[in-house]
């Protein structure tokens, strides 16, 4: 049998013969309390980020014995709750531009598109010159070979 957790709550509902709608408020309760209750039966790796943090928190305290205990009950590994509390921690390494900094960026893009915008002008006046020069010397060996051929007879 799979853990708890990743029954519907209609078959939970059949298995223990108590009605849906007790179930889905006693989970409504459970999560208001802040416990660790998944709105589906998705696998934890599906879980939304409430929930994730929620585990997070929990086991925050727990020594490895403690934490092996608590995954087992709740159909966790303890590497996923590693990878949690990691991305948890990474959130908020990102720093948070000033308003200066964010003009600065701003302005450095708009400078760039500036950049590119004229740079790809430069390349279609090259590649129609490319091509101008590659029509003439076409049309330049055409006119040798023609009169090269009539100088010959």
């Amino acid at each position: 049998m799979t853990p708890p957790n990743r029954q519907s709550v209609s078959q939970i509902s059949v298995e223990l013969g108590i009605h849906v709608a007790s179930l889905y408020n006693w989970r409504k309760a459970w999560r208001l309390q802040g416990e660790v209750v998944p709105a589906s039966e998705k696998e934890p790796e599906g879980w939304d980020s409430t929930d994730k943090f929620t585990v997070v928190l929990e086991t925050a305290g727990l020594n490895a014995t403690e934490l092996s205990a608590y995954c087992r009950e709740r159909g966790l590994y303890p590497e996923q709750v590693d990878r949690w509390r990691q991305a948890s921690q990474d959130a908020n390494e990102k720093p948070v531009l000033t308003l200066t900094e964010q003009k600065d960026l701003d302005r450095r893009h708009q400078q760039d598109q500036r950049e590119i915008k004229q740079l790809k002008q430069e390349l279609r006046r090259k590649e129609k010159a490319l091509a101008e020069a590659a029509a003439l010397l076409l049309a330049a060996k055409k006119i040798q070979a023609f009169w090269g051929e009539d100088a010959d007879d």
